[in-house]
């Protein structure tokens, strides 16, 4: 890097992140180091604007309250244990952390913090290059060590040091190298994917909250699925998605059918090409469930005597594999139910074919999606892969057909709030019985009974109920009415 870049780096970093100066000044008064670090330094030569501020000190996280106190608008020590502590001041954010390095041993799922003695020595233990840039303040002076800048023109995620010691310090890293390639849309360095892959196994000892948060990151970044990719090509994805390197299946020799690897890859992308339209901009649900859809198809392929290849069901083993992976990694309760119920109701579009939707289907495709309703319009339109365009054209128009006849009886009927006509007290009251299993029993009846007919009136239903009570055993028959002789 020429001397007249690194002015020009820092006239850019003195211009785009003022707010620094000030608790630079601040620092170097009490005689404590202090350098902007990491992220908002990449940012800032990306082009971008950061809105929060990593700063790492040689003072230890006691000195910092003591320098800042009175300077602070607010003080939080919440990350105090890692040596790390946040502030703010007017509208900005800082976290100030103390110079350290942070490994695991061989065995423990806790990683190690010490304090570091210098900025070198701290940018030296970051993850990649690119985040191992920092400014000195309160001058701007840039610090560049290990090659930050020229990852950032090469767009190329590399290691400070040796990859292979950086994971074995670190082995989350290794789900960072992801997650940080799909973010800035980096190559990863072909040595940085080896050590990837030799060190995958470490990953056992990081706990599967700390997993999750990563994978979390990763499936929010703009192109998560370059960073799936980056998981399953080196073999990562075996510890934390294994049902993902499975979907790369061996296509039948005349390959009629699709590569469902790339194919679900192919609908995470679309998927969050169609999220802005239905309002669900970094939906975490939907893009797990466009990545997890398919993952019943590996243990449910068949070969047709005709040659093609079959997947019966896939729909409902891929609902229990989502909930047993997501459930192992810790995600959510709700996010689990979800995405496994989305993984579900996946083909159901399907299902009523390509022509015109009748009432009854309409209102259960509601019932079914119940508040998942727009997040499985993302689903089934980005599951759309085919290179037929004629045929992409159809199931594009028979979907545009069913949201207009979902809006259309919609105005006439509260979809979102289909019920009985009758509710359990009122059922147990026609039927003479007391509350139990046979007044949810009757309810269901009458729900499918309003699902298939519409509104049908309270005389109608009720006649309805008692005719279905009869039919059960649940009431006596009605008296046969006399034939008038």
């Amino acid at each position: 890097m020429s001397n007249e870049q690194r002015r020009a780096v820092q006239a850019l970093l003195r211009e785009r992140v003022p707010a620094v100066a000030g608790i630079g000044r601040l620092f170097a008064r009490h005689g404590h180091e202090l350098a902007l670090v990491g992220g908002p330094v990449r940012d800032v030569l990306r082009g971008e604007r950061p809105s929060d501020f990593d700063l790492t000190t040689d003072a230890t996280p006691d000195q910092v309250l003591t320098i800042t106190r009175g300077w602070a608008d607010k003080t939080w020590t919440v990350g105090i244990a890692f040596g790390t502590v946040g502030l703010r001041k007017g509208d900005a954010i800082f976290e100030v952390t103390t110079y350290r390095s942070e490994q695991y041993d061989r065995t423990s799922r806790r990683p190690d913090v010490q304090y570091g003695t210098s900025l070198e020595e701290d940018l030296s233990r970051r993850d990649f290059t690119v985040n191992a840039m920092a400014a000195r303040l309160p001058g701007y002076e840039f610090i560049d060590p290990f090659g930050g800048f020229d990852g950032l023109k090469e767009k190329v995620l590399r290691t400070p040091g040796p990859p292979e010691r950086s994971f074995s310090d670190d082995p989350l890293r290794i789900l960072r190298a992801a997650r940080f390639a799909a973010k800035l849309g980096f190559a990863v360095a072909p040595g940085v994917r080896t050590a990837m892959t030799d060190q995958a196994e470490r990953l056992e000892i990081v706990s599967p909250e700390r997993i999750t948060a990563e994978l979390t990151k990763l499936m929010l970044t703009p192109d998560p699925a370059l960073g799936v990719d980056v998981l399953v090509q080196t073999g990562v994805a075996d510890q934390v998605l294994p049902e993902v390197s499975r979907l790369r299946m061996e296509a039948d020799e005349h390959h009629r059918h699709k590569d469902v690897y790339q194919h679900s890859l192919t609908v995470l992308r679309q998927a969050i090409e169609l999220e802005p339209r239905y309002g669900l901009e970094g939906d975490l649900v939907v893009r797990l469930a466009a990545l997890l859809h398919d993952i019943g198809k590996p243990r449910t392929r068949d070969l047709l005597p005709d040659g093609r290849v079959a997947f019966h069901l896939h729909e409902v083993v891929g609902e229990k594999m989502t909930k047993r992976r997501l459930t192992a990694l810790r995600f959510p309760n709700e996010v689990v139910k979800d995405v496994s119920r989305l993984v579900a109701l996946h083909l159901r579009f399907h299902g009523y074919g390509e022509g015109e939707w009748t009432d009854s289907a309409v209102r259960r495709y509601v019932r079914d999606a119940g508040p998942l309703l727009s997040r499985l319009h993302v689903l089934t339109r980005a599951d759309c892969t085919t290179r037929n365009r004629a045929k992409a054209a159809r199931l594009a128009a028979a979907y545009d057909g069913l949201e207009q006849r979902i809006k259309e009886l919609s105005e006439q009927e509260e979809l979102d709030r289909l019920r009985p006509e009758l509710d359990g007290n009122a059922i147990m009251e026609v039927l003479g019985i007391p509350p139990g299993p046979l007044v949810g029993k009757a309810y269901a009846f009458l729900l499918e009974l309003r699902i298939t007919d519409g509104e049908l009136g309270r005389d109608r239903v009720v006649q309805e109920l008692l005719r279905w009570a009869a039919a059960e055993g649940i009431v006596p028959p009605p008296p046969a009415e006399p034939d008038g002789d």
